[in-house]
């Protein structure tokens, strides 16, 4: 099993009521986590609202993240930004801070070419002597990390593994695969729905938004899967699928995004983790009564009372 393994949720990070970070609610927040039993702590990606933190507040969270964790768990940290050298800035900031690995998408904005993709991640490893995580999330960058491309990366040490939130589980079969001599290189599916299947194919992790809200759950049905017991995985995964249809409740309403950490948001003040729902602006938080569609759905899989 390689270093970076498990359950690593991608960890929401609640709002005061001033849209400030609310660090009370957030070491709350992480304290769960590590208290459910995850594997580590992956800070400042989507389900982070990374874009939306300045450069003060994004290292602010790096350094609470570590503070708490204390050396409990490994803390990963996106260093998401649309172009090259600010996210080496970031890179920089996130190991000072004590970050274990960088997690690192495409450019985006600006349009790139595959090679110039390649180019990018080798800058960053580069600069910053850190594990690098290869983030593929193309609804977000708008372009898809190729096959090839990443096993390359891997082979020639300038990655460490890579969390694939692209929705190509075929593609990530064929990935894990062909890395299948390198099991130092981490595989990991940020998708919530598929965790068994992906585990069954050689997957050596999730990264789960949801598991913000139930990371017990996760970390049950990872138990299952190295236990082999993919009858209990499944039962886990078509549980937590049930649990998932929070992320909906404020379309059309609110962007999709907005729906979804809005869901996670929303759930986690429910079982009293956190204080607000509130999301950056200008995302729409989830009202009445989507909130308590929310919460009936948290009763149904029997995490509220």
């Amino acid at each position: 099993m390689p270093r970076f393994h498990g359950v690593i949720p991608p960890v929401v990070v609640p709002l005061a009521a001033d849209y400030s970070v609310d660090w009370p609610s957030y070491t709350r927040v992480l304290e769960n986590l590590i208290d459910a039993g995850v594997h580590g702590l992956f800070v400042l990606g989507s389900t982070s609202e990374v874009v939306f933190h300045d450069e003060a507040t994004r290292a602010r969270i790096v350094e609470h993240s570590v503070k708490i964790a204390n050396g409990r768990l490994p803390v990963l940290a996106g260093v998401i930004d649309p172009a090259t050298d600010r996210m080496i800035g970031h890179a920089q900031r996130a190991k000072s801070a004590g970050a274990d690995a960088i997690v690192v998408t495409a450019p985006f904005y600006t349009r790139t070419s595959t090679p110039e993709i390649e180019d990018h991640f080798r800058y960053v490893r580069d600069a910053v002597d850190l594990p690098l995580v290869a983030y593929d999330i193309p609804v977000c960058v708008h372009s898809k990390l190729e096959r090839g491309m990443v096993v390359r990366l891997a082979r020639e040490g300038v990655i460490a593994g890579l969390k694939d939130s692209s929705g190509d589980d075929g593609n990530l079969r064929y990935v894990i695969a062909d890395l299948a001599d390198m099991p130092e290189i981490f595989l990991m599916t940020g998708s919530e729905l598929v965790v068994d299947s992906v585990l069954a194919m050689g997957a050596h992790g999730v990264v789960p938004g949801l598991g913000n809200v139930d990371p017990a759950g996760y970390v049950r049905l990872w138990n299952a899967a190295q236990e082999g017991d993919w009858i209990a995985a499944k039962a886990e995964q078509e549980r937590l699928c049930r649990l998932f249809e929070i992320v909906w409740q404020g379309i059309p309403r609110t962007s999709a995004g907005a729906s979804g950490v809005g869901g996670f948001k929303t759930a986690m003040r429910a079982l009293g983790i956190i204080e607000t729902n509130l999301m950056a602006r200008p995302q729409r938080a989830l009202n009445d009564e989507e909130a308590a569609r929310v919460e009936d759905i948290l009763r149904r899989v029997s995490l509220l009372g």
